[in-house]
């Protein structure tokens, strides 16, 4: 709280003043900070003023607004650097949908927090939303990449994702090795800068075989590219993509309970293989709930 504060505060001096337009919710986070401050031995006050002489409040509505300009221009570069990207991909003929979900949320992430202390919303704003819906629609629309290679392919197979996995990468293993490759070897690996040895294949990380396309996850994209055809592990599908990409897209009644345990066997253990390994006990029944209805 106290480093939001910071960030947001239009106006500062030695002794740490900072002002915010009067709302229910601006209280409550001077409040805040100033609990913490107390517990933590300082003094802190927290009260409502106006100006009276020196800085007028048109004048410090503005210093606010010229803040959020700047944060929405940085904003809008990294949006035209993506865009253009995505553009010379597709007109290569690339599949170009193909990992770009999570730079485009952390986009709409990014774009979340400066509209959330955007109080005298900016003009640039407007147009900041904009591209990153028309991007979010893109990269919706996109068609996911078929392959020709099927399930029965893979055997004794390397599969690489990277270290610290979780809903995704742990359901994805579980797939793997159920329903594709019956002996599969996994390996766990940094997120970047990582090289490919021959013969291996990639899961959810940057550039790999198989990872994010379009809105899917890449559970989602395994199913569909090797073309597994199962109504039980398609609703497993459509909970793994709620809770990976924080969405209510499918709104399953399981989705919250799910979610609870994966995030409590992520506490529990921090070895990866551990994860996999709680995780497909848990998959495995989930399973076979759907299959018996």
């Amino acid at each position: 709280m106290w480093r939001r504060l910071q960030k947001i505060g239009a106006l500062s001096v030695k002794n740490a003043v900072y002002a915010l337009p009067r709302s229910e919710q601006s209280s409550e986070d001077f409040h805040w900070v100033a609990r913490e401050i107390l517990e933590a031995g300082g003094d802190a006050s927290v009260c409502e003023a106006t100006f009276i002489e020196g800085i007028t409040s048109n004048e410090l509505i503005r210093l606010f607004q010229a803040a959020r300009d700047s944060d929405y221009a940085e904003l809008m570069e990294e949006i035209k650097a993506l865009t253009d990207e995505l553009r010379m991909a597709k007109k290569a003929g690339e599949a170009w949908a193909s990992g770009m979900a999570g730079p485009v949320s952390r986009l709409r992430q990014r774009l979340t927090e400066i509209q959330t202390i955007d109080f005298f919303p900016s003009a640039l704003g407007k147009k900041a939303e904009a591209l990153v819906a028309e991007l979010e629609a893109g990269i919706r629309n996109a068609p996911i990449h078929k392959v020709e290679q099927r399930s029965g392919t893979y055997s004794g197979r390397i599969w690489v994702t990277r270290k610290g996995v979780h809903v995704d990468r742990i359901a994805s293993a579980w797939l793997i090795r159920r329903f594709i490759d019956p002996q599969p070897r996994f390996k766990f690996v940094a997120a970047k800068g990582y090289r490919p040895e021959p013969g291996e294949l990639r899961f959810d990380m940057f550039d790999a075989e198989f990872t994010h396309e379009g809105d899917s996850c890449t559970f989602e994209v395994l199913l569909e590219r090797l073309d597994i055809g199962d109504n039980a592990l398609r609703r497993v599908a459509e909970i793994i993509h709620d809770i990976d990409l924080k969405e209510s897209k499918f709104g399953r009644p399981e989705t919250a309970g799910i979610a609870v345990i994966v995030m409590a066997i992520c506490t529990k253990y921090k070895e990866d293989f551990d994860r996999i390994e709680r995780g497909t006990l848990l998959l495995d029944d989930l399973y076979d709930f759907f299959k018996r209805r």
